[in-house]
């Protein structure tokens, strides 16, 4: 069931619950404002996250991709739900061979077929900055491994990636960590809200 609420009746807050809940589906424009509200707020109230807060698969629920932000105090910028055919998800984990370190896998899936891309992830805890390198890519159809190659990262080698800088980096600057629904924006303008994959 899809329901709709007024933005007038739910604070920034609970506009995120509401369209992370699998249930309702605030419209687009009051979930880009209640996004760039939290985002403001965070950097206001200097909020800081853990790592841990973001250990897990993620549901891609909603993006805004096109730089919101606010124009002469008003929020500017709108997103859309993504559709569900192709699910997209991105996870965060503990490195196997160093718990110190994070990992990353960002994965689209449409029918039986996975797109997936791998590497290492690092977090800056005081800017709340996830920084990553993709290094390998892997295609699955069903049960089957059609592709799993090593691809060139932003950082010269694997090796290089813990002392590469931020500005050679992807990253996503996270401003909401909740049990169900996390929300950063991307290194290129973008907003996006991903709920916990059950």
């Amino acid at each position: 069931m899809t329901v709709t609420n007024s933005p007038s009746t739910l604070s920034g807050a609970d506009v995120l619950e509401a369209a992370a809940s699998a249930g309702s589906r605030p419209g687009a424009k009051p979930v880009t404002t209640a996004l760039l509200e939290a985002e403001r707020r965070a950097k206001q109230q200097r909020q800081q996250l853990a790592a841990e807060e973001l250990l897990g698969t993620w549901r891609l629920r909603f993006t805004a991709p096109k730089k919101p932000a606010y124009k002469a105090g008003q929020p500017q910028g709108s997103g859309f739900y993504w559709p569900g055919l192709a699910a997209a998800t991105l996870s965060f984990g503990r490195d196997a061979k160093a718990a110190d370190r994070l990992t990353i896998q960002n994965q689209i899936q449409l029918g039986p077929l996975k797109l997936r891309f791998i590497g290492p992830a690092k977090f800056l805890a005081k800017k709340n900055l996830l920084a990553f390198d993709f290094v390998r890519l892997q295609l699955f159809l069903g049960g089957l491994t059609v592709l799993n190659l090593p691809i060139r990262g932003k950082a010269a080698n694997p090796e290089d990636f813990l002392t590469a800088s931020v500005g050679r980096l992807p990253f996503f600057a996270f401003f909401a960590a909740q049990p169900d629904y996390i929300a950063a924006r991307g290194r290129g303008g973008g907003l996006a809200l991903w709920v916990k994959a059950s």
